[in-house]
């Protein structure tokens, strides 16, 4: 284990101290209605950021690709109405700017972390990151990845596991635990972990997000939608605002037993 850690700060949330953070949200922006309702929902359960998506990287260029400069704005009035500071995608460094003007965090997700050109430009902003492993990617690719945004002078950034592609199939992705603590003894940096893209099963989310703090993760990302059914993406892994509550109920003495404690904003 590495003997200093660093601690990555923002909106009186502090990662990496023995503090955890617990971001929930839906997977995209849908609507005013969406967001706003759904950020009450995840604080009143427990949540100390939002989470959801402006910006969609799809699979698929005839899927829903997100609400984009509007879905930012609804992020900023749910966070104003809620208190919650909210992490969003940031899919390429044209758009940087923009999306730094409204997170509090900006999200690297699994398919950019090794778009160079937007690591290098998120190393020379003064905001901090929240780099996802790539779902084919080694932790020593990961931790180069990092590294590109650290040598360019931002030390504020948080890894994130959240599953990588094997021959597996019974899951969306292979949920690499062992990476966590992997990446707690190779680095300095906060590590979190998302158990919804991780397994892509809700029955799957409370165990992991067990097994993720007993491997020493920093902080856990789950999707929650309030009409998981109504959602127009990845509806089917999402929590219902209720059941991400009994998550945050049951994984309390996990952390007491780590000694950790979600920080609220």
């Amino acid at each position: 284990m590495i003997e200093e850690s660093t601690v990555v700060a923002f909106a009186d949330i502090q990662v990496g101290d023995g503090g955890v953070l617990l971001a929930a949200g839906p997977c995209s922006v849908e609507s005013e209605e969406q967001i706003i309702r759904t950020a009450h929902l995840v604080r009143e359960a427990g949540a100390n950021m939002l989470r959801g998506g402006a910006f969609k990287p799809r699979t698929s260029p005839y899927s829903f690709q997100g609400l984009e400069a509007e879905g930012l704005k609804l992020l900023a009035k749910a966070r104003q109405e809620t208190g919650l500071p909210i992490v969003t995608e940031v899919l390429s460094p044209e758009d940087l700017d923009l999306v730094a003007e409204y997170a509090d965090l900006l999200q690297v997700g699994a398919r950019n972390m090794q778009n160079f050109p937007l690591l290098k430009k998120l190393g020379q902003i003064d905001r901090p990151v929240l780099l996802k492993r790539g779902m084919m990617c080694t932790v020593k690719e990961t931790l180069m990845s990092a590294e590109y945004i650290l040598s360019g002078g931002n030390s504020s950034v948080v890894l994130c596991e959240r599953g990588i592609r094997t021959f597996e199939d019974a899951t969306r992705n292979t949920l690499d635990l062992s990476a966590v603590s992997l990446l707690k003894e190779w680095s300095h940096l906060p590590v979190i972990v998302d158990p919804t893209h991780g397994t892509g099963y809700k029955s799957l989310i409370q165990p992991m997000c067990k097994a993720a703090i007993a491997a020493g993760a920093d902080g856990l990302m789950v999707e929650v939608h309030p009409r998981p059914e109504e959602a127009l993406s990845d509806g089917f892994q999402s929590l219902l605002p209720y059941e991400f509550e009994e998550v945050v109920n049951q994984i309390r003495p996990y952390l007491e037993l780590e000694g950790k404690q979600i920080h609220h904003a």
